[in-house]
């Protein structure tokens, strides 16, 4: 398939996608923005920053392909413990993301909304995610989901505690009491850095996730890259636990 915008080698791999196989949830653990940076002689949080960048161009991306739903794991519970340097510009760096993107998500028809424990965020960051959810709610051709303040085993007791206030306990029950119950699961759930492991994301709903790792540090994370995963997804048999 032809798809706008991508160039040279991305281009050439873009063709071989099959648009009906092409997943409609991607969720991405953006690792190794610190590495990069380190790599480079720069203090680990530009590399937090040149990160944001490549977000932004895989939301494009996403959105020319026609992916309905991208998330992102933006800050976990466990970032919290990161030196407070380090914690200060990842807060200062979403402020500024909730700031100056709204227009461009809504020119490019993009739903923004969080998934987290959005009352333990500072009160104006709360006051600025309300404001660009508002904003871009008309939003129809890709929701882009930042998972902030994330933790999935703290989803799935927040889901817990609120199903045991029910006389229903099924998997339908359950869901309800996720942070986005309407979201459907992550078809392909896409780890960079080379680490091989979940840390803590979408821990319910990535029971049938297809997975990809690849060593690529997010900032480097390219267009080409993002295609090789696509195409990588579309050569999988998903069997959800038939034979």
């Amino acid at each position: 398939m032809e798809v706008e915008g991508l160039k040279g080698k991305a281009a050439e791999l873009a063709r071989s996608l099959i648009e009906e196989k092409l997943p409609v949830h991607v969720a991405f653990i953006m690792d190794g923005n610190g590495r990069w940076a380190q790599k480079r002689g720069f203090p680990r949080v530009k590399g937090h920053e040149r990160g944001a960048k490549t977000l932004r161009r895989v939301v494009k991306v996403s959105a020319r392909l026609g992916i309905k739903y991208v998330t992102a794991f933006s800050f976990s519970k466990e970032n919290w413990n990161r030196p407070r340097e380090e914690v200060d510009f990842l807060l200062n760096l979403l402020r500024r993301y909730l700031k100056n993107e709204v227009g461009t998500l809504k020119k490019h028809r993009i739903k923004l909304k969080i998934a987290g424990d959005k009352e333990e965020l500072p009160e104006d960051i709360q006051e600025k995610i309300e404001k660009a959810e508002k904003e871009t709610s008309s939003g129809d051709r890709l929701e882009l989901i930042l998972a902030l303040n994330y933790g999935g085993r703290a989803e799935i007791l927040k889901a817990a505690k609120g199903m045991a206030e029910e006389d229903e306990f099924s998997m339908e029950a359950f869901r309800r009491h996720l942070y986005l119950p309407y979201v459907p699961d992550p078809d392909l759930l896409i780890r960079t850095s080379g680490e091989m492991r979940i840390s803590n994301f979408l821990l319910w709903q990535i029971a049938y996730t297809e997975l990809y790792f690849t060593p690529v540090l997010w900032p480097d994370f390219s267009d080409e890259e993002y295609i090789k995963a696509l195409l990588d997804y579309q050569r999988r048999e998903r069997r959800f636990g038939r034979i």
